[in-house]
This record gives C-alpha cells, sequence and structure tokens, in this order.
C-alpha cells in the first residue's frame, strides 16, 4: 500500500481505475470536469482498458451507462448541479432497470444565479430515484467508497446504482493524503462483474414496452426491498474493507464521541469532518457534545438515529441544502423517522453553507451553544446577515 497526496477529483478517478469498468462515458462541468479528464487520460495511456465516450450531455452520459450496464459490463460516470439535474429522468430509469451503475457527483450549487461552490441540493432532489447516495467527508473516503459502492450496487441482493458524493472544491480540488493499496488487493475484494442477466446483442429481440399496474406495483417493492437489504450489505462491505485495508468511515453512520452526550450533531459530508473538530474543541471544554456523521442518505439510516436519539434526546441538525417550503432534508427526514418512536426527542435543524458559504469549527460550536442555551429555534437560518 502506498500514500499518495491528489485533490478529491484524482482520487476519485483513480478509484475508478482501479475498479476496472469497462465503459465510462460523461459530459464535463464544474467542479467535477478533472474527474473524467483523469479517467481519459488513464484510457488514452492504456492504463484503463475502457471504452470511454464522450458525449453531448449528461443525460445522454447516463443513457450511454444505462446501455452499457444492461449488456453486463461495469459503467462509471460523473457530475455535478445541473449536469445531475439533466440526468434526472435517467437516474429513474437505472434504478428501475436495476443496474448497478456508480456515479460520482460533486455536490454544487444549482443557479440562478450561477454558483460553482458546494451545496448539496443537487443530489438531494434525487433522493427518491432509488439510487444508493453516499456523502464522503474526506478523500480517503472517497477513493474507499467509489470501490466499496461496486460491491455494494453488484450484490444480488441490492442491484441498484450508486451515487457517491464529495463537497465542490471543499474535496473535489483539495489535496490530501490517501493510502492506496495494490491492485492485486483491489482485485480480490472487487472480483470482475458477473451478472446473472444481460442483453445479448448477437441475439437481438423485439418486445413491447408496456408494464400492467400490478406488475408496476412489485418491482417497485422489489426496489424498495433492494434498498433495505443494502443496509446489511453496506454494514459488511464496510467490515471487510476495514480488515482487508484497514481504513474505516462507519458504515451508514459514523458514531463520534456519543457517550454520556447531552446533546448530538447530525451532518453530512464535509461538514461531518469539521463538527469532529468543534466536538473534540467542546469537549475540552467541559460540554458533552457527539456526533452522529450521516454517511448513507439512501438507505435512510433511521434505526441509527432513533438509537442515538433514545441516548440523547437533543439532536441538532445540520442541513447544506434546503427543501423550500419545509426545511433542511436531513432534519426533516430526521423528525421523521423518530415521530411516535421516540417520544421526547428535540431536533433543532440549522441550515447552513448554502452556496458554498463557509461552514467552520467555530461556527459549528456556535450552534450547539445556540441549542445549550435554549436560543435555538425549531429552523434556524445560520449565518445569514
Amino acid at each position: 500500500m502506498k500514500t499518495v497526496i491528489d485533490t478529491g477529483n484524482y482520487i476519485a478517478a483513480r478509484a475508478a481505475l482501479m475498479a476496472k469498468p469497462k465503459v465510462v462515458a460523461a459530459y464535463p462541468i464544474t467542479p467535477q470536469t478533472t474527474i473524467v479528464e483523469g479517467i481519459a487520460k488513464y484510457v488514452e495511456n492504456g492504463e484503463l482498458d475502457a471504452e470511454y465516450i464522450c458525449v453531448e450531455s449528461e443525460h445522454s452520459a447516463m443513457s450511454a451507462c444505462i446501455g452499457a450496464a444492461a449488456t453486463g459490463v461495469r459503467t462509471f460516470t460523473a457530475t455535478s448541479a445541473h449536469g445531475l439535474l439533466l440526468m434526472h429522468e435517467m437516474l429513474h430509469w437505472a434504478a428501475l432497470a436495476r443496474l448497478p451503475i456508480v456515479m460520482c457527483n460533486v455536490n454544487r450549487a444549482i443557479g440562478p444565479g450561477w454558483n460553482i461552490w458546494c451545496d448539496e441540493n443537487d443530489s438531494i432532489a434525487q433522493r427518491d430515484t432509488g439510487w444508493l447516495q453516499f456523502y464522503c467527508s474526506s478523500n480517503q473516503e472517497v477513493f474507499d467508497t467509489v470501490i466499496q459502492a461496486y460491491k455494494i450496487a453488484e450484490n444480488e441482493k441490492v442491484l441498484l446504482p450508486a451515487m457517491v458524493n464529495l463537497g465542490g472544491f471543499i474535496l473535489s480540488h483539495t489535496s490530501l493524503p490517501v493510502k492506496v493499496p495494490e491492485q492485486k488487493e483491489i482485485d480480490e475484494f472487487l472480483p470482475p462483474y458477473k451478472p446473472k442477466w444481460r442483453l445479448d446483442v448477437n441475439n437481438p429481440i423485439t418486445h413491447g414496452n408496456i408494464i400492467f399496474p400490478d406488475d408496476y406495483y412489485r418491482i417497485r417493492y422489489d426496489m424498495q426491498l433492494a434498498q433495505n437489504n443494502s443496509k446489511k450489505i453496506i454494514k459488511e462491505v464496510a467490515k471487510e474493507w476495514k480488515e482487508k485495508f484497514g481504513t474505516y468511515h462507519g458504515d451508514l453512520v459514523e458514531v463520534y464521541k456519543c457517550d454520556n452526550a447531552d446533546l448530538v450533531i447530525l451532518a453530512m459530508g464535509a461538514i461531518g469532518a469539521e463538527a469532529k473538530v468543534a466536538v473534540d474543541k467542546m469537549q475540552r471544554e467541559g460540554l458533552k457534545v457527539g456526533l452522529l456523521r450521516i454517511r448513507v442518505l439512501r438507505p435512510f439510516p433511521d434505526e441509527e438515529i432513533i438509537r442515538i436519539a433514545k441516548q440523547c434526546n437533543k439532536l441538532l441538525v445540520i442541513d447544506r441544502n434546503i427543501s423550500v417550503g419545509n426545511e433542511g432534508a436531513l432534519a426533516s427526514e430526521t423528525r421523521a423517522c423518530l415521530k411516535d418512536r421516540v417520544e421526547d426527542a428535540n431536533v433543532y435543524g440549522f441550515i447552513a453553507g448554502l452556496g458554498g458559504k463557509d461552514v467552520t469549527y467555530n461556527d459549528i460550536e456556535k450552534m450547539c451553544k445556540m441549542v445549550i442555551n435554549k436560543k435555538a429555534g425549531r429552523i434556524e437560518w445560520y449565518g445569514l446577515g
């Protein structure tokens, strides 16, 4: 195993290289571009034996991945923001077709106004498409999760596409040290994809594409079962990775210093990493604050959140997104999962960091002290002014 220092985007490209996809289809968009540029270089210099398809839009990129995955090969793509929105129709298709495509999404704000900085609204808007959704807090986690995502998605009990999210510029363009295993070790962990069924291009057939209500109802139900199945598989794969390679970022969640906590922070992505610094600082000051970092939003880690809420009834949820007309998505879903399950849970939703506005450990400490000092409402917009 060697240590490399590189940006989150190039680390994502390296992880894709080592997963050995046979088809990569992509369209460049800031701040994702260097992921697919990196992969294009790997294909050009012969390091990656794959078909690289330059397409005219992100909708076409996902369509190409769907076609390739249906023929039984491993596929990869990457996008961001408006590119992800343009893919929306085909995200539903990929999930309902039960194709284990892996995609990196570099989280970026949605315009107008035109904004290229980190914001989770792009991926949050896709949470009902059926894709697994991972949120990474470091470049090491990006590398590990891309490869883990293939093993999870390709499991016969899952067979759903997976979206690996990393913060635009915060991770995508920041260089950090990452431990990279040898290719042989990755191959042992992630063997070649062998689907039970695939389109046979040598024996084509034509058939009608209409599905009747009873059958459609069934395939939606099956997709829900697959999401539920993935919870166990995600945990098993994370454990196997830890045993083989030594790095571990949690499974559905990462629990950090929650023993005896009077207040627990819930956060995703890079804010989750920053929250660790805030927790360490506050605990040195004698404040009993912990962190539950949400690593996987889909499937939703309801059991893990309920367990923490029964242990500590004050939850501070930080959302780098807004479901307009309601509140942050994580806060809303946290409240929903606790309803009628944990009677005395108090959830304080903080919306912060939209459009790439910086959220530091000092900011997170201030949010916590607002709750501790009873100065926080049900929903707070932190940092306006």
